[in-house]
């Protein structure tokens, strides 16, 4: 899509912003004419940012139970998802393309891995958190393994894990863009297209529209955690 005019002035059916000349920055025409373009590229953003999240976390709590029951083996499953995450997007990508081709689950699995870097370290970290008498006092109740997990570490681990999950969210918010490679970087593909063409409307709006999602995102985590640890609100106040 090439909405600037090549000779520099915008045709009699182009808004003027549109123009090499004019080029604003804030375009409210752009965002009426080119509306449906915008809410598509916003929602295949947020819907590649949840989906790659949710597989990172999936793929992180495993990784960390695992590092945390054999501990010889946690600085390399930590060493192993720190050098992940120094691995170029644009080499990872091609590096995918070939197991699952120019579609969305390569910036999934791709984003998915990176943020296994933020993610394995949060949940180690939270359940080191634990107090040891909190354990020593639940395994004196009788607690097994699997439910002392589950109902007295996890739960308390949540807030540094939350914090990390945070983080990974925003910054997968961001890296969603490179995804442009493949043709599947939602507003990626706007702000790509507004470099390439010089038009600065689409790539503030787009620019701008991340930022937000990224904003709104980390407040709805927030509201999350404070449901999910109540006991913390007292604390915290």
């Amino acid at each position: 899509m090439t909405l600037l005019v090549a000779a520099g002035l915008p045709s009699a059916d182009e808004p003027r912003c549109y123009s090499r000349v004019v080029n604003d920055w804030v375009c409210g025409d752009y965002l009426i004419d080119r509306r449906s373009e915008i809410i598509d590229a916003t929602l295949q953003h947020v819907a590649i940012t949840v989906v790659s999240v949710i597989l990172g976390l999936l793929i992180a709590v495993p990784l960390a139970l695992f590092a945390r029951r054999v501990p010889r083996l946690e600085s390399a499953i930590l060493a192993i998802t720190t050098g992940i995450y120094t691995i170029p997007s644009l080499a990872l990508f091609p590096l995918l393309v070939p197991f699952t081709g120019l579609t969305m689950t390569t910036v999934v699995i791709g984003l998915a891995l990176y943020a296994l870097t933020i993610l394995v370290r949060a949940l180690l970290e939270g359940l080191r958190a634990v107090p040891e008498e909190v354990r020593e006092s639940a395994i004196g109740l009788g607690f097994g393994a699997t439910r002392l997990l589950l109902r007295i570490e996890l739960p308390l681990a949540l807030p540094v894990l939350m914090a990390g999950l945070r983080v990974a969210t925003v910054s997968t918010v961001a890296l969603t863009t490179v995804g442009s490679l493949v043709a599947y970087g939602g507003l990626g593909n706007l702000i790509k297209d507004g470099v390439l063409t010089n038009f600065r409307a689409e790539l503030f709006t787009a620019s701008l529209i991340c930022v937000v999602l990224a904003v709104l995102l980390d407040v709805f985590l927030v509201l999350a955690e404070r449901m999910l640890t109540p006991w913390t609100r007292g604390v915290r106040g």
